[in-house]
């Protein structure tokens, strides 16, 4: 029941249905992170009862949180799977960890994908286009985009894909791996994995599948070699 800005380019086509009670459309135009973050920074600022400002965990998520924070001077708690107003917790060391955060005061903090279920709002959310301040110029050490490659499946996040091919200890071999990874992108999909698999380091802890990884929700998930634990079969 809380407030939702929606900030990119053409909000107003994105399905907002279930979102939030409120939500605030914000055109920004290219992407640029530094300018992005000082606008939005300000726009938060100005606005009432912001004590918990939410980002997703991903990688434009992971991009604006720390500029957010450091401009509005408040900690970030990074890769939350659970956000309250007087207990966060958050996965350190690739997941293979869960910290309790007590916050103290109002705070920054990226919520994992898919950590969460949906709200079940009936009512239409009320929408509002939020006009920000003066335009403000990035920092010149900022990062530039110089180009905007088109998807790559194979490169997706976990949490994006719509299809996942995911493999346990059964598959004995580091090659197995890589015959999963081709196997998944003749399908359209993306290659997972459980965690004593990223332990072993055949794939990429980026691709660990788990509470202590990523969560998912695609519409298909094919796993091969996993013994039945419980987030890879629910």
């Amino acid at each position: 029941d809380g407030r939702v800005i929606l900030a990119g380019s053409d909000t107003s086509r994105a399905e907002i249905q279930g979102l939030a009670s409120e939500v605030f459309l914000v055109e920004l135009g290219p992407v640029e992170m530094g300018r992005w973050a000082s606008l939005l920074a300000a726009a938060l600022a100005a606005m009432d009862d912001t004590d918990i400002i939410v980002l997703p965990h991903s990688p434009d998520g992971r991009d604006l949180a720390p500029r957010i924070a450091s401009a509005l001077e408040r900690p970030l708690l990074a890769g939350a799977i659970e956000v309250g107003a007087h207990r966060v917790r958050v996965a350190r060391r690739g997941g293979l960890e869960l910290h309790e955060v007590r916050p103290t005061g109002p705070f920054v903090t990226t919520l994992q994908p898919n950590s969460r279920g949906g709200l079940g709002l009936d009512a239409p959310p009320v929408t509002h286009e939020l006009t920000l301040g003066a335009d403000v110029t990035a920092d010149a050490h900022d990062a530039v985009v110089v180009e905007v490659l088109p998807p790559d499946v194979q490169t997706m996040d976990l949490t994006e894909a719509s299809r996942l091919v995911g493999g346990g200890a059964g598959l004995e071999s580091n090659e197995r791996f890589a015959q999963l990874d081709r196997f998944a992108g003749a399908i359209g999909g993306v290659m997972g994995a459980t965690r004593v698999i990223t332990d072993r380091a055949w794939v990429h802890h980026d691709r660990q599948i788990g509470t202590t990884g990523v969560v998912i929700d695609p519409e298909l998930y094919l796993s091969f070699g996993v013994s039945g634990a419980v987030q890879h079969t629910s």
